[in-house]
């Protein structure tokens, strides 16, 4: 009874039995995937040995290799109940036989091959591309994610050639056939076209790297400082001063100005502003903001510490405090903590910082009659 036919995949009749083989198959090799990747880990673990991106990558390449095997031994699970049918037999069955095109299970088992094969040489490069830079004295995360994602395109792209070739597919047959469709396409899309081409310059030039802290002019001319945390073909991935993860176009950061902290000089000139209330000894507030500044680590004592009074205000004096510190990605933080001293050392010392005043005349009818 289980035994029966329920249907047929190309020459093999699948029974009830045949559905439980496969399902046995994948299961364990899923089981034996998790296992093998579980005992590696705990084995380097025990030993002492640090799991970084290298020894994660032959990890991951010792887990995808079990499914190889588990895809052979699926196929040969249909001869359980189909003796006369070969192995080469059940590659070269055809589910479509056009006069221009033929897709057998050879082309699917080999397209599924190239499939594993690309993941796998992908994780090798990454490997080797590691390596490579972890031999060098001065490493570069961002210039080796940039080399890895360059290669990945590559490889991905010549095993899409390579499967169109085992499906004898004539690319350019299609591409000719299409040239209208691909106008049209490249008309209503080019802005991702421009996108593309950004993301290709971005990863080629190196300029903006993964893990560099940036200043983007923003449309309404205000500024975003934000950390890169990856750089697709299309677009890019940000994370805030907020914590939230934003995803741009690679046009923003190639067509509009973008200051990058951590490129150039590692130290910037940053600004506090303020107002102290007129009449107040400007002498004794230069100093006051000075020791405020000087009171912070983070700022440079070795640069120059600079209070300039900016403007006679409307509601007082505009003074200005001047200092050098890191760009770093807790600037607002640092001026934060050095608003907190100014507040403290003011209040010691009597300096008031105004708030706007208005002075309101109100003319009776008696003033009117005058």
């Amino acid at each position: 009874m289980l035994s029966q036919t329920i249907f047929k995949i190309g020459p093999f009749n699948i029974c009830f039995w045949n559905i439980v083989f496969l399902v046995l198959i994948f299961l364990v090799a899923a089981i034996l995937r998790r296992y093998v990747h579980r005992f590696l880990k705990q084995y380097l673990t025990n030993a002492n040995i640090s799991l970084d991106g290298r020894r994660v990558t032959w990890l991951k390449l010792a887990s995808q290799s079990v499914y190889i095997f588990a895809l052979y031994f699926a196929v040969i699970s249909f001869q359980f109940n189909n003796k006369d049918i070969t192995f080469e037999d059940f590659l070269d069955f055809k589910l479509i036989n056009l006069k221009s095109f033929n897709l057998s299970f050879y082309h699917i088992l080999v397209i599924v091959s190239i499939s594993i094969g690309t993941r796998m040489l992908v994780n090798f490069v990454k490997l080797y591309i590691g390596r490579k830079f972890r031999s060098k004295a001065e490493e570069n995360g961002g210039t080796e994610y940039v080399y890895t994602q360059i290669a990945r395109y590559i490889i991905y792209v010549f095993a899409i050639l390579f499967a169109c070739q085992v499906l004898s597919i004539d690319l350019t047959l299609i591409l000719t056939g299409s040239v209208g469709l691909l106008v049209g396409l490249g008309l209503g899309l080019q802005d991702v076209f421009k996108d593309l081409i950004a993301g290709i310059v971005l990863l080629v030039e190196g300029n903006l790297r993964v893990g560099d802290i940036v200043d983007i002019m923003e449309n309404n001319n205000s500024r975003m400082v934000a950390k890169i945390v990856k750089i697709n073909v299309r677009t890019t991935q940000i994370e805030t001063r907020e914590g939230n993860v934003l995803i741009i176009p690679n046009t923003r950061l190639t067509q509009q100005q973008v200051e990058n902290w951590s490129h150039g000089s590692e130290t910037s000139r940053f600004t506090i502003t303020l107002l102290v209330e007129y009449g107040a000894d400007t002498v004794l507030v230069s100093n006051l903001l000075t020791q405020a500044a000087l009171a912070h680590p983070k700022v440079r004592k070795s640069d120059p510490i600079m209070v300039r009074l900016a403007h006679f205000g409307e509601n007082g004096l505009e003074m200005e405090l001047v200092f050098w510190a890191d760009q770093s990605w807790d600037i607002n933080n640092y001026k934060s903590d050095i608003r907190f001293e100014i507040d403290r050392l003011f209040r010691e010392h009597n300096i008031k910082i105004p708030y706007p005043q208005r002075s309101v005349n109100i003319k009776t009818n008696s003033d009117l009659t005058l």
